[in-house]
């Protein structure tokens, strides 16, 4: 059974055993504006959490998208690289940016819950 983690920085991701899909929320995308690129990072990659993970630029400005936890990247939504506006038009499915093997899950202890997450952006 998944489980989905928000971070204070607009972040979250749906975790399946070690296994974290991760994106922007669709608060984060409504204060972006309409994405134009995206740059995600290397399959293979090793991210801490807090690192710069991906690159979303809009057409109001260029922002960090932070590693929300620590692990391994296998995977990167390479739809984006086409077509940015799918994080706008589906910020929370089909708009995820990558995928990693969760290196230390009581990182995820640290992060909030679907409840945390919409009391902090009220």
């Amino acid at each position: 059974m998944s489980k989905t983690y928000y971070t204070d920085e607009h972040e979250w991701l749906k975790v399946d055993g070690d296994i974290a899909t991760v994106g922007i929320t669709n608060h984060a995308q409504e204060q972006l504006g309409d994405l134009v690129f995206v740059e995600l990072p290397d399959v293979g990659a090793t991210l801490e959490q807090g690192d710069d993970g991906v690159v979303v630029e809009s057409v109001k400005a260029a922002s960090d998208v932070y590693a929300p936890a620590s692990g391994e990247v296998t995977e990167v939504n390479d739809a984006l690289t086409a077509d940015a506006a799918i994080v706008n038009a589906s910020a929370e499915s089909d708009g995820w940016l990558y995928k990693m093997k969760l290196s230390d899950t009581d990182q995820l202890n640290e992060l909030l819950d679907l409840d945390g997450y919409k009391s902090l952006i009220s």
